[in-house]
C-alpha cells in the first residue's frame, strides 16, 4: 500500500510477455516487487533464483534485459510505459 496517492496515472510495461502495472516514479524492480514477482534471473552455477536484494544498485542480483539492453539493474531503472523487460538467465558453467 502506498503512503500517499500515486504521482500520476498508472501504466503498464511487459515482463516476460506479461503486462505489469506501474506508476510514474516506480523503478522496474519496485513495480515487479509490487506485482509479487520475486525471481528476475538465475545463477550460472546452481541455477538459483535471484531478485531484488539491496534495492539501491550496490549488488547485481536484479539484472534484467530492458528494451533489448542486457544486464540492467531493475532497482535503478525507472519504469516507463511500453518497456519490454525480460529475465536474464545466463548459460550454466560446466
Amino acid at each position: 500500500m502506498r503512503a500517499q496517492p500515486p504521482p500520476g496515472p498508472a501504466f503498464t510495461f511487459t515482463f516476460d510477455g506479461r503486462p505489469m502495472p506501474a506508476h510514474p516514479g516506480d523503478s522496474i524492480g519496485a513495480a515487479l516487487l509490487a506485482a509479487d514477482v520475486r525471481a528476475l534471473r538465475r545463477t550460472r552455477v546452481a541455477s538459483r533464483p535471484r531478485g531484488l536484494f539491496c534495492g539501491i544498485g550496490a549488488c547485481f542480483d536484479c539484472l534484467v534485459t530492458i528494451n533489448g539492453v542486457p544486464s540492467q539493474r531493475a532497482c535503478l531503472i525507472p519504469a516507463a510505459p511500453g518497456d519490454t523487460v525480460e529475465t536474464q538467465d545466463v548459460p550454466a558453467i560446466d
